[in-house]
């Protein structure tokens, strides 16, 4: 678990030193071609800051498998029976996790099935969001440059 807890924080850290090195393109003493730069280092940022979404949905998916079967009173999952009412909890059979996408869902004895935390909706589109623009970005830094050497040849 702290590991998980460690990966989540290394990859934020790493996002905020991305953002950084972003905003440092505004300054004088900029590295040319700027744009090229600018483009590499704005997908950096998207990248590491996908890996810090994902990693936090992560670390709450196991955390709540881990709650489950650990004591007295952890079955069903603790995540599927607290914070709802009894309505809801009526016929919770078992659960089922996946990382990929990330989710908790409860399953009841009719098959219904209900989420245990609606945040993994965001993290999971969150995540996707951001890896393809740090793709987006890393090919857009591509065309820059192959766009900047065909220029450069053409003058020449």
């Amino acid at each position: 678990m702290l590991v998980a807890f460690g990966l989540t924080a290394a990859c934020a850290v790493g996002s905020l030193i991305a953002a950084a090195r972003v905003v440092a393109m505004v300054f004088p003493g900029r590295p040319e071609p700027w744009a090229v730069h600018l483009l590499r280092r704005a997908a950096g940022t998207a990248a590491w800051a996908a890996a810090a979404v994902y990693s936090l949905g992560f670390l709450a998916v196991s955390m709540s498998e881990q709650a489950f079967g650990d004591g007295a009173d952890s079955i069903p999952a603790p995540d599927c029976r607290d914070g709802f009412d009894a309505e809801t909890k009526q016929g919770l059979s078992h659960h089922r996790s996946s990382y990929l996408p990330l989710r908790f869902d409860c399953v009841r004895d009719d098959g219904t099935v209900y989420s245990s935390d609606p945040g993994y909706v965001w993290m999971n589109w969150a995540t996707v969001s951001l890896l393809l623009a740090a793709a987006l970005l890393a090919i857009g830094a591509g065309y820059a440059n192959e766009f900047r050497a065909r220029k450069a040849a053409v003058r020449s």
